[in-house]
């Protein structure tokens, strides 16, 4: 099932943005709105798999630096525990030689958990701030696709519900 989803949602979201950025030079360059989305995918111990899916507008303050919201909902499953999530949260963007990106984001979010090795069930919440950046790859217009690494800076290896701080994402950005 991993197998297909995870490249149906990349079909699916490059075609989206692919048809998003069609238009004319004019109106992309006066709009300063910026529309995307990205997928994440982590690995930890004990089989611990996750998925994301993150819908994101954003405003060009500056040709450089964009700032918005962005909505997450995950999957993560391992050996010991199964989790769904639903994220919210504020992001900022600077971008450089508009080839490389630095980011944060904050996402707090609402959690679903269930521990399968004592067969517990709980409802909480927890707030990740995550740092990092990556490469930009022009796909066409005004449309990128950003590979890139964050890093959740809040991550606690005992009492978070993640099973890493590190995220590995994919993301598509129209509107740079």
């Amino acid at each position: 099932m991993r197998k297909i989803i995870i490249p149906l949602m990349l079909m699916f979201s490059i075609s989206i943005f692919s048809q998003v950025s069609v238009g004319t030079p004019s109106v992309a360059e006066s709009n300063r709105w910026t529309f995307g989305g990205g997928i994440g995918l982590g690995f930890g111990s004990n089989s611990a798999f996750s998925l994301q899916a993150a819908p994101r507008v954003g405003y060009r303050l500056t040709e450089d630096l964009e700032a918005g919201v962005i909505g997450s909902v995950s999957w993560q499953t391992s050996n010991y525990y199964r989790s769904t999530m639903f994220g919210v949260g504020p992001f900022a963007n600077y971008y450089f030689a508009r080839s490389f990106y630095v980011g944060a984001n904050l996402q707090h979010y609402f959690i679903n958990y269930h521990d399968k090795y004592y067969d517990y069930k709980d409802n909480r919440e927890e707030t990740a701030l995550y740092l990092g950046g990556g490469y930009m790859q022009r796909i066409g217009g005004n449309s990128f696709m950003q590979l890139g690494l964050m890093y959740n800076v809040l991550w606690k290896e005992n009492s978070s519900i993640f099973s890493s701080g590190l995220v590995p994402n994919i993301g598509f950005v129209v509107g740079l």
